[in-house]
C-alpha cells in the first residue's frame, strides 16, 4: 500500500480527496454533528486540511495528539493553534485536552487499507483502535479507492467502521 500511495503526487492525492469530503458533507450524520473528531492528514493520507479549515468555525473539530502510546484530543482553533507533535512531527493543536468524549457525534478516521466489510488496517500501533472504543458515535473511515482490498486481516481488538468512504463510493 505504501508503494501504491507513492504513485500519486501530493496534488493528485488532494484532488482525489475532494469527492470523499463531498460525500461526507451530504451525509445526515455529518449535517447533524456538532462535535467531530478528524485528523490532520499526513502526506500519504486522504487530505483533510482544507476540510478542517472550512468547518472548524461551524462545528467543534477535535484532532488527535500523540501522547506516549495513546491519543489525546484537542480542539482545532485555526492553523495558528498548531505545533509539531511529539512523535511524528504531525501538526497538532496546542491547548487544553478535550475530555468530553460523550459529546463527540462523529469520528472521521484514516487507515492504511480497508475492505468492503468495513474492516480497517491502521499503521500497527493501535492508537485509533484504543480511541475508537471510547466513543459510541458514528465512525467513518476515509480512503482512496486503491486502499480498498479484498480482505483486511483482523484481530479481536480491531474496531470495525460504520462506513468506509472512498473516492468513488460509500461502503455501509
Amino acid at each position: 500500500m505504501r508503494e501504491k500511495k507513492k504513485e500519486f503526487s501530493q496534488e493528485q492525492k488532494k484532488e482525489l480527496s475532494l469527492p470523499v469530503f463531498t460525500r461526507i458533507e451530504a451525509l445526515d450524520e455529518f449535517k447533524k454533528a456538532r462535535c467531530i473528531l478528524l485528523y490532520w492528514s499526513m502526506d500519504d493520507e486522504v487530505y483533510t486540511h482544507d476540510f478542517i479549515n472550512k468547518w472548524y468555525k461551524d462545528k467543534t473539530i477535535l484532532l488527535p495528539c500523540v501522547a506516549g502510546d495513546d491519543l489525546i484530543l484537542r480542539q482545532y482553533q485555526g492553523i495558528e493553534s498548531m505545533i509539531a507533535g511529539e512523535q511524528f512531527g504531525i501538526l497538532e493543536p496546542k491547548g487544553a485536552v478535550y475530555q468530553d468524549y460523550a459529546s463527540i457525534d462523529l469520528m472521521i478516521i484514516p487507515g492504511v487499507a480497508f475492505d468492503s466489510m468495513k474492516n480497517r488496517m491502521g499503521r500497527g500501533r493501535g492508537f485509533y483502535d484504543r480511541l475508537l472504543k471510547t466513543c459510541g458515535c458514528e465512525k467513518l473511515a476515509v480512503c482512496f479507492d486503491f486502499q480498498i482490498v479484498e480482505k483486511v486481516p483482523t484481530e479481536e481488538f480491531d474496531v470495525k467502521m460504520d462506513k468506509v468512504i472512498s473516492t468513488s463510493r460509500i461502503y455501509n
